[in-house]
């Protein structure tokens, strides 16, 4: 009869790396004295003391993003290599690491997501929500058209002052944030109109209908993109901010920090 270990040993068997997403103290110890694979520690913080450690800066509602966002950092560290063998150990059901999964470092192509997130000035929470308006309005689109839009998110003061509005902002009297559902329809509804969102680094909708007015002299993009993209560059070189453009051209959300692009992705495979 087969030993169940015997079973599920293959599943860590020869790995390259194990992943502990927030593991406690006392479960990442027994871990310190494993010598054939490098162990890496995934949380909001590195309460454990561990040698190598990604940054979580926040937990992400599903296990799949949490251990693309990990993987992800980990590459960008050089942590591991692309075809590296990951085994990794996650919370799922309970307050304790329950789950081990096997996964290969490219099985997640790197997207810039973890850039995005780290060392933004916006709170990582107000990224992933503005993040999730933007693909899900390149999936559905505006009444099924495909559609634009540009959120610039964070150091909003310094944003206001490089723009000018457009129109009537409806946000103006308003103290709603992004990530209410409701307000995620309404910047959806708005997004069919011209000019920029500024939403503040605590996530609250600041303006729609700005026109971004920050040189984009030395500003570099890649060729094909148009004026929303070259704004995006030029006002993320300028502030604290980072953007976000959904293109209407090809439907690709790409995300802007430190006047460069940092993050590239289909909506429909993200």
């Amino acid at each position: 009869m087969s030993d169940l270990r015997e079973l599920l040993a293959g599943l860590v068997s020869d790995v390259d790396a194990v992943f502990l997403f927030s593991p406690s103290s006392s479960f990442y110890e027994s871990f310190e004295n494993v010598d054939d694979a490098l162990v890496v520690v995934v949380a909001p913080e590195n309460s454990v003391g561990a040698e190598e450690f990604v940054e979580l800066p926040l937990e992400f509602n599903d296990v799949t993003s949490r251990v693309r966002f990990g993987v992800e950092g980990a590459m960008d560290q050089e942590l591991v290599d692309d075809g590296d063998e990951i085994a990794c150990a996650v919370k799922t059901f309970d307050e304790d690491i329950d789950t081990v999964m096997r996964v290969k470092a490219n099985n997640f192509s790197p997207s810039g997501v973890y850039g995005l997130f780290v060392n933004s000035r916006a709170e990582p929470s107000v990224i992933r929500d503005v993040l999730e308006v933007a693909v899900e309005l390149g999936k559905k689109g505006q009444k099924g058209k495909p559609v634009g839009a540009l959120f610039v998110v964070g150091d909003a003061g310094k944003v206001m002052n490089k723009s000018r509005p457009l129109s009537y902002n409806p946000f103006e009297k308003s103290h709603v944030h992004v990530g209410d559902p409701i307000v995620n329809v309404m910047l959806k509804e708005f997004s069919r109109l011209d000019g920029a969102f500024v939403i503040s680094d605590s996530g609250k909708i600041v303006s729609a209908y700005r026109y971004l007015e920050p040189s984009a002299e030395g500003v570099d993009i890649p060729k094909g993109l148009g004026a929303r993209h070259m704004a995006a560059g030029a006002i993320t070189r300028d502030s604290n901010a980072v953007a976000i453009v959904l293109s209407e051209s090809d439907g690709l959300v790409r995300a802007f920090k430190s006047g460069e692009l940092i993050l590239e992705l289909d909506p429909e495979e993200y």
